[in-house]
């Protein structure tokens, strides 16, 4: 069983920034990739980025330029660094990683409010 426990949600001012952490219960060489997805209430979830085996990176076009994922394999940790954040960034953040077998985990998720 898969364990992912985000970390690192909060209330930050617009312009502000957060740092979120997705730590796995195993070594994240075992996944095909792993990223973070968004939802706010009443919406559905939303893709927020992706991070591969090969560092390749995927960003939303709302968030391009400010956040930036990344990936610590010692620490089997992966990283949300957001920055400049805005009010419509407030959401439930959820941590997702994907296997070779097409299995797809998800942590419990951790309230980021962007508010003045």
């Amino acid at each position: 069983q898969v364990q992912l426990v985000e970390s690192g949600g909060g209330l930050v001012q617009p312009g502000g920034s957060l740092r979120l952490s997705c730590a796995a219960s195993r070594s994240i060489f075992s996944f095909n990739g792993m990223g973070w997805y968004r939802q706010a209430p009443g919406k559905q979830r939303d893709l927020v980025t992706t991070i591969t085996g090969g560092d390749t990176t995927n960003y939303a076009d709302s968030v391009k330029g400010r956040f930036t994922i990344a990936r610590d394999n010692a620490k089997n940790t992966v990283y949300l660094q957001m920055n400049s954040l805005k009010p419509e960034d407030t959401a439930v953040y959820y941590c997702n990683a994907w296997d070779s077998f097409e299995r797809s985990f998800w942590g419990q998720g951790t309230q980021v409010t962007v508010s003045s």
